[in-house]
């Protein structure tokens, strides 16, 4: 599943290749599992709406809209409406994009050939498809209408911001491993199994560790490791261990700088101990048992 590095860096290409368009057309796939928000009422919202920002929150992808009639109204003297700014339009939507575990959102040229589990396919006034593929289809799509609906905001905090005592609040009172806690998408929004191992190994703490026995110290240089490593991984376009892929379809290369996850077996790049693997909270989780205690 793409988790915060893959997430950012697609939502940053997305950004960088659709910001100002307009939706002209949308179409869906009948498959009814992508969709949070129905097809039909998803395309009706979306079409003709002008693309102001696309951003991440946790491991969506949200995409701030606002109406074409905002985008092209004429103010005095103005003799182009149509070159209105995105600063300039008012956000009143949103469109909610979770990738699930094999989900890919790609900008390309229509005569791109079309995948075979694409499940919507947004034309831009620009001539460009913005095209959501699924395999598995355990992504999600929503339309939220600000004023009708809240405004999307993930339910955890977000682990590049979190400050140190927050960070060790969230944890400190529970009693469960703190690879399970690390996952837990109410409390930080955006980590999964990839980054929790990678953390936890740069940190030297072992997965199963009690988070009510993990030292003040120790949630320091946890939450330190964890900020280090969701930023090289974005730096480096996130991790390309399955689908994944960036808004360009290009891999990303964190995963060629993995220290335990995946690498069962195989030396620990530090003490040369062979990595293991165990399972916490049902999830595959690496470690050296020399380097983290």
């Amino acid at each position: 599943m793409p988790e915060l590095p893959e997430v950012e860096t697609i939502a940053r290409g997305v950004h960088e290749r659709v910001r100002g368009d307009r939706i002209d057309d949308v179409w869906f796939s009948s498959y009814p599992q992508p969709f949070k928000t129905p097809p039909a009422q998803q395309a009706k919202g979306l079409e003709g709406r002008v693309i102001l920002a696309v951003h991440r929150t946790g491991k969506h992808i949200v995409f701030e809209l606002g109406s074409k009639d905002a985008a092209r109204k004429k103010k005095p003297k103005d003799p182009a409406p149509e070159a209105a700014t995105p600063e300039a339009v008012k956000v009143d939507a949103q469109w909610i994009v979770h990738l699930g575990m094999t989900g890919r959102l790609l900008v390309m040229k229509p005569e791109s050939p079309i995948a075979k589990h694409t499940h919507a396919r947004l034309t831009l006034k620009s001539g460009h498809e913005l095209r959501f593929v699924d395999p598995r289809r355990f992504g999600r799509l929503e339309f939220r209408t600000l004023g009708a609906d809240a405004r999307f905001e993930a339910p955890g905090s977000e682990p590049l911001d979190i400050g140190g005592r927050e960070f060790t609040a969230l944890f400190r009172g529970r009693q469960l491993p703190i690879k399970a806690a690390l996952l837990n998408q109410t409390l930080l929004a955006g980590v999964g199994n990839i980054y929790a191992d990678e953390s936890l190994f740069r940190a030297g703490i072992r997965p199963r560790r009690r988070t009510n026995r993990i030292t003040a110290s120790e949630y320091d240089r946890l939450r330190q490791a964890l900020r280090d490593v969701l930023r090289h991984a974005i730096r480096l376009g996130g991790s390309s261990v399955s689908d994944y892929v960036g808004a360009d379809g290009e891999r990303g290369f964190f995963q060629l700088e993995h220290y335990v996850y995946l690498r069962t077996g195989e030396p620990c790049k530090k003490c040369k101990t062979p990595i293991k693997r165990l399972l916490v909270a049902g999830r595959g989780t690496h470690y050296c048992p020399i380097c983290q205690r």
